[in-house]
């Protein structure tokens, strides 16, 4: 049970076999599929060229608790697949296990659905692809050594190990691995730059940034013998690192995005690996006995008693360290690493249902849950497709780094939207200054809101290929790539290249010398969005209240990466929520600059739902010490606004004081919009 290698997909329009064809789109990921279909409504013919046997990459490889950050910035064929899922799930013949009234992340009257199971989004992206008349051909790989045909800065042709080759005009290579620009000779990066390099903040080494709970939370010993430093180090666990904003060649860990089900007709028990390996979980043991006994993932719930399963905290199902070679490694070494991953996570999975040194409680957790029979049913119900959280990363005509994705420069020729936190996953686990193992890579910081995303980033510099766009391995920095690597981003960049691709045929011109006022006008006549502003008028701007104000966007925020502006009334652009998810491990601080010391009520805005929490954690941090307390979010705030007071605290001048927002145990979504300090009357 052994999974099929992703990492390389052409798009055709109606040819059968190999041959010249307009655009080829090298990976059959959801990207490659929107510049698919994009190509051919355009009247150009196209061909995908699948490695593997399936369609849509990790879309329809288990992520389908779509992380999209404001969902208002995906348009064009993205949103389109989005609303054939509502449609798929509008109708009630598709819920074989409870209803679509039973099912919380449903709405029944929201234009699109962003949750969804595997077969499902497959199914869709298949029938869209169809519908463009665009042929997919699979099980082709690109021969990544001498596959790649060019004629002075322009490809020709691309061959696969097969021996078959496709000439086209225009290329995009729409893999997670970039494996078609790494063979035509373009730059990349790989790993993490030092912040120096963009003058970023949140690049390279991340100890300080590992606050959240995706760490060890007590003292566990990291070596084979407890206490023996001469023992060795447990099983992933490096004695030193870099310092803090240094860069290295680390990446971001992988996992698979297993789809679990509840359902006893539909599950099948997790398998043990034949080569289970005890010694691989003795830190989760470790961990557990030590005291921290939190459910170590993160299963959302999908439809028909499924879930799209996550990592989550300390041990959990992030191989952390196992994909360091992963990039570039040749195919044999690639399948050896998703080997080595797929026996970690199996293993992990078998141990947390069935070892007697996993808690009871877990144990018992985990007893209702196994794999789907009928998801991925070539592969005993194991995905098909590693979340592949980074590789190659183009360096291309412009880098995308922090100060884009933070809007502290303006971003050329804008083709398409991010929002999402800039999120890295742990990388390594170190023995840190007491002498215990921690992890180290985690940063979840939000950008603020949504920001663009510019076509000199998907395209090579042009003395390295003129007609190659890349929308997955994007030119961006580490740190920035952790917010635009979302499938709905990848879909829109997608369809995006294919525009340019186009348009470069009908100009007779190299992919950098596209001219954006016809590429934008064309992305947005179909629907693309380039730019957003919160609708006007419906915001109560923080500048017109009294006292002193600070809105969620400048709250120093850690998750709630969702901005929404659905539910009246708020403070400013809109608001953000933490997406009824990851518990305990999203936060949002805010801090006033108060003129002078005295008493202060302290106020909060949110806009109530029946969805909300009824436990949002507030920590209030004053000059007598700190109040901590709970608000009921589905109660109406009483006061102008969408206000409810907290009490009256006395603060000192300037900014010691702080109101803190979290979810931590919260029962539903937790709303953070604004925090209000009126000077009280004495």
């Amino acid at each position: 049970m052994r999974p099929q290698l992703y990492g390389t997909v052409l798009v055709l329009i109606a040819s059968s076999a190999a041959g010249a064809h307009d655009v080829v789109i090298y990976g059959g990921t959801a990207s490659g599929v929107a510049a698919a279909i994009q190509a051919s409504r355009m009247g150009k013919s196209a061909i995908v060229i699948e490695p593997s046997q399936h369609l849509g990459g990790l879309t329809s490889g288990g992520l389908g608790f779509t992380d999209s950050g404001n969902k208002a910035v995906v348009g064009g064929i993205a949103r389109e697949f989005y609303q054939r899922v509502k449609k798929h799930y509008d109708d009630p013949k598709s819920w074989i296990h409870g209803a679509a009234e039973d099912y919380k992340p449903y709405r029944k009257n929201e234009d699109a659905m962003w949750t969804f199971e595997p077969k499902v989004a497959e199914r869709i992206l298949r029938a869209m692809l169809a519908e463009a008349k665009v042929e997919a051909v699979y099980g082709e790989r690109l021969d990544r050594a001498a596959g790649v045909k060019k004629v002075g800065a322009k490809i020709v042709s691309i061959a696969m190990e097969s021996g078959k080759t496709y000439d086209g005009k225009v290329f995009v290579d729409a893999t997670y691995e970039g494996d078609l620009m790494a063979a035509a000779g373009v730059s990349s990066a790989t790993g993490r730059e030092s912040n120096a390099v963009y003058g970023e903040s949140l690049n390279g080494v991340a100890r300080k940034w590992n606050t959240g709970g995706h760490r060890f939370l007590v003292d566990v010993d990291p070596y084979v013998k407890p206490g023996d430093p001469k023992s060795g180090l447990l099983p992933g666990i490096e004695k030193e690192l870099p310092a803090d904003g240094e860069g290295g060649h680390r990446l971001q860990a992988f996992c698979y995005r297993l789809c679990m089900s509840n359902i006893p007709a539909n599950r099948i028990p997790f398998p043990k690996p034949a080569g289970y390996a005890e010694s691989r979980y003795e830190l989760l043991f470790r961990n557990f006995e030590a005291g921290d006994l939190r459910f170590p993932m993160k299963p959302d719930p999908m439809p028909n008693g499924k879930t799209d399963t996550n990592n989550n905290h300390a041990f959990s199902t992030d191989y952390l360290g196992g994909n360091t070679k992963y990039a570039d490694a040749n195919y044999a070494d690639r399948a050896k690493i998703l080997s080595d991953h797929e026996d970690y996570q199996q293993g992990l999975m078998w141990t947390l249902a069935n070892h007697p040194r996993i808690p009871k409680a877990i144990r018992n957790r985990m007893a209702v849950w196994g794999l789907p029979k009928d998801e991925f049913t070539d592969n005993g119900g194991w995905p098909h497709q590693i979340y592949v959280r980074e590789a190659r990363r183009l360096l291309g005509e412009y880098v995308h780094t922090e100060l884009d994705c933070r809007r502290k420069r303006v971003t050329p020729e804008p083709v398409g939207m991010g929002s999402y936190n800039m999120d890295s996953h742990n990388t390594t686990r170190y023995v840190n200054e007491k002498g215990f193992v921690q992890n180290e890579g985690d940063v979840q910081v939000s950008p603020g809101g949504a920001y663009q995303i510019s076509y000199k980033s998907i395209v090579p510099k042009a003395a390295q290929c003129t007609n190659l766009l890349v929308p997955v391995c994007v030119s961006s920095s580490h740190i920035a790539y952790g917010s635009i690597r979302m499938e709905p981003v990848f879909m829109v960049l997608g369809q995006s290249a294919a525009t340019a691709a186009c348009l470069a045929i009908d100009d007779g011109t190299g992919v950098q010398k596209v001219e954006y006022a016809k590429l934008s006008k064309r992305l947005l006549a179909d629907k693309q969005v380039l730019e957003y502003a919160a609708p006007k008028g419906r915001g109560v701007d923080p500048k017109q209240l009294e006292g002193i104000v600070v809105d969620d966007e400048d709250a120093e925020r850690t998750g709630f990466a969702t901005a929404s502006e659905a539910n009246l009334p708020f403070v400013g652009r809109g608001y953000h929520h933490d997406g009824n998810t990851k518990r305990g491990d999203q936060t949002a601080k805010y801090t006033p600059n108060l003129p002078k010391a005295g008493r202060y009520e302290v106020r909060l805005s949110y806009p109530t739902d029946e969805n909300r929490a009824t436990n949002a954690t507030i920590t209030i941090v004053h000059a007598d010490g700190t109040t901590r307390l709970l608000v009921n979010q589905r109660k109406k705030p009483a006061l102008a606004n969408g206000f409810t007071s907290l009490g009256t605290f006395r603060f000192i001048e300037g900014k010691a004081g702080s109101v803190t927002i979290g979810n931590d145990k919260a029962d539903g979504y937790v709303v953070i919009d604004a925090v209000q300090w009126l000077p009280a009357k004495e």
